[in-house]
Parts: C-alpha cells; structure tokens; sequence
C-alpha cells in the first residue's frame, strides 16, 4: 500500500502522539506543546499514521544577523515501518514544506549523526553537560553584582542581544517563555545588573532531587554580557553550596569556550558528559550566505566546489566576501576549496577554528584558501542554547 504524506490535522496529530510513545518508549510532550506552534507532517499508509515530525520556523542568529531557520522536532517512524528509508522521505517532505515558508538554513538535535550525514546535515561543535561540586564556584573577589528574581521583557531583549554573538542560537519566538514554564515549572530565573545599570546577565536553574547528592542544582540558561558578570554568576551559584552538594549546567546551559574551567576554585573538579550534537544543513546556500551578517572589514573571494551530502554530484560556486555584505553564485574557475554540504554547514557556523581542524575534517584544498575562507566566519563560535 502506497505511502503519502499530509499536514496533520487535529486528529491525525493525536494518533501521532500515540504513535511517538510507542517508538520512544515513553511520552513526548512536546508533540502538544509545540505542535500548536509549528508545521506538522505525517507519513500515512492506508489512512493510518506511521511517521511524522514537526518544523519550528524560527530564526537563528549568524554572523550577528537573525536568519530565516527551521528547527526540526519530534520527528520518529513507527517501529514497524522502519529500515525502508521512510525517515529520509519524510524528512525531505517536511524540509520542503519549510522551504517554501522561506527557511534557508535548518537544525535538529539527533543521535542517528552517521544517518542525517549522508542527507547533508553535520554537527558544527561538541556538545556537553558538566556536573560540579557547588563549592568549587565560590569566586573568591567576584564583583558584586545587584541579584533580581523573575524574568522580564528586557532580559528578553538582552538574551536575544546576546545571542547574536554566537552562530546558532534561536531568535527566541514570543511563545518561548511559555514553552519553559510548561516543560519547567519550577525554573527560577535572576538577572544580574552593576548598582544603577540594566541587567548584563541572566540565569535560570532549577532545584532537582537526585538519588546520590540529595540536591542539585540544574542550569538551563546562563547568558552573560562580560567577565565580570559571569564571574557573579558563577558566585552565586556557588553560594549554594551549604545545602547543595552539586551544580549541573545542561547540554545548554553554557557557552562554549573556558568560562567554567577559569571559572573554578578547585582544579579538575568539573565532570563533562558529551550528548548528541545539534546539526545543521544549508537548505538554500545562495540565499544563506545572502542573508547572513559579515565582518565589516573581509574583502575575499572564492571558489567553491560543492559535494553533495551522498557524494552524487558536485556544484561549483564563487563566494565573494567584501563591505559587510557576502554573496555565493553558481559558476567560476578552477576551485581553491572542495568540501560537501555538511562542511560547508560547518564553515557557515563557524565551527573549524584554523585550516588543521578543517583539513582533518575534510576540507579540501590550499591551506591559504582555507585560511581565507575559515577567517570571515571565524569571528563567532556556534552554539545552540535551546533543546527541542
């Protein structure tokens, strides 16, 4: 029987839910909190559910401008449908869809890397959780800061203008803070301002039991404007430590980079955990590389050669890089940089940090080509600070 795929009504969404505990084993709430928000896709044969997912349109930022995104969610394949490619149909069902709502770049988080690698999606940066002993945050000298509890309009603003200095984090929509509450409802939020200032920092945690500590400690959110702010973060969470044995900062709840290991008063006493990586892929490259913000002062151009995530084809393109502004066109001569789709998705966020790294990724080419090409998304780091 012939497999079709439709936007998902009210019905078919509830039969989807059903559907998704059984393929994960356990309820996913975010199918109804989500659901209302997004476009949803199922997969049907014989008028009966057997896959589906939703897409997010929400923009992230990139080289400090928000642009156009699809944030992939909730998406399975009934356990017994699996093994017949179902996945890659639906996800390009789904991606189209958004395509023509103007998404030109697209995320998920994912533990099937290898799967979604061969569909042109890679992961930018690692991804980790760290534990740490409460204690070890005491900042001996931290600035004090004045403390404030419960989110408000321009902590908003701040984490969104925040955001902008990384590759990667959502534009975060109107119904975000809603969503929180509804999968945290005891998340505490504290902004931190210098006496007479606007906040420059914002932290929202949570008070956990845990079968070993007792208590701990759960960061989801930590965004911080400078040193001195973070160091009072980092402060008071460490003022916990008289009835808190522990602090964990989610696979979120940090930005990459050594703030937390400057950050402790007792070497080697942070545990990391890798997860599964975010992933990204580059559904419109022309008008990704278009949309997205560039060092005011690059002036380079480049030639391209474009592998397809399968490796079935190759696509040449110039990129021209010159007053703020970057362009990508079909066409040029002989190319001084070879990499595939999710290379290049790589590159767009500013994952490789020097032409090593991208040449032991795979990034083919002259190493003063690469060199020029890693140096105008170079200038920010990717991070995403939402799980979905």
């Amino acid at each position: 029987m012939n497999i079709t795929f439709s936007a998902a009504d009210e019905a078919m969404w509830e039969e989807y839910g059903v559907l998704a505990r059984r393929a994960y084993g356990h309820d996913v709430p975010d199918i109804a909190r989500l659901g209302r928000h997004a476009d949803r896709r199922v997969a049907l044969r014989g008028g009966r559910v057997i896959a589906g997912g939703l897409g997010l349109p929400v923009p992230q930022w990139f080289g400090g401008r928000p642009v156009p995104g699809a944030s992939m969610a909730c998406g399975c394949v009934a356990p017994e449908e699996r093994g017949g490619r179902l996945s890659a149909r639906l996800a390009a069902e789904r991606l189209r869809r958004l395509r023509e709502q103007g998404a030109v770049v697209a995320t998920l988080w994912t533990a099937s890397n290898g799967y979604l690698r061969r569909m042109g999606w890679e992961a930018p940066t690692q991804v980790f959780s760290w534990t740490v002993p409460t204690d070890a945050l005491k900042q001996v000298g931290a600035e004090r800061l004045e403390i404030t509890f419960g989110d408000t309009e321009y902590l908003a603003k701040m984490r969104d203008g925040l955001a902008g200095q990384w590759n990667g984090p959502w534009q975060r929509p109107a119904w975000w803070n809603a969503w929180q509450q509804d999968q945290h409802p005891d998340l505490d939020t504290y902004a931190f301002a210098a006496p007479g200032h606007l906040p420059s920092g914002a932290l929202a945690l949570a008070v956990r039991r845990h079968p070993v500590d007792g208590l701990r400690l759960v960061v989801y959110d930590f965004w911080a404007a400078d040193h001195p702010t973070a160091a009072a973060m980092l402060s008071f969470l460490g003022g916990h430590h008289s009835r808190i044995p522990t602090v964990a900062f989610e696979r979120t709840g940090l930005p990459p980079g050594m703030l937390l290991l400057h950050g402790l008063e007792k070497g080697g006493a942070a545990t990391a955990r890798a997860w599964h990586p975010w992933m990204l892929r580059i559904l419109n490259p022309c008008r990704a590389v278009e949309l997205r913000g560039w060092p005011e002062h690059a002036d380079t151009e480049i030639v391209l050669d474009l592998v397809a995530g399968d490796g079935s084809g190759t696509d040449r393109y110039t990129l021209r890089i010159g007053d703020g502004c970057g362009e990508l066109h079909r066409g040029g001569n002989s190319a001084h940089v070879t990499l595939s789709e999710g290379k290049f998705a790589v590159w767009y966020a500013g994952g490789y940090r020097n032409a090593a790294a991208a040449a032991l990724a795979g990034v083919r080419g002259d190493v003063a080509a690469i060199a020029r090409l890693l140096a105008v998304t170079g200038d920010r780091e990717p991070w995403l600070a939402d799980y979905f």
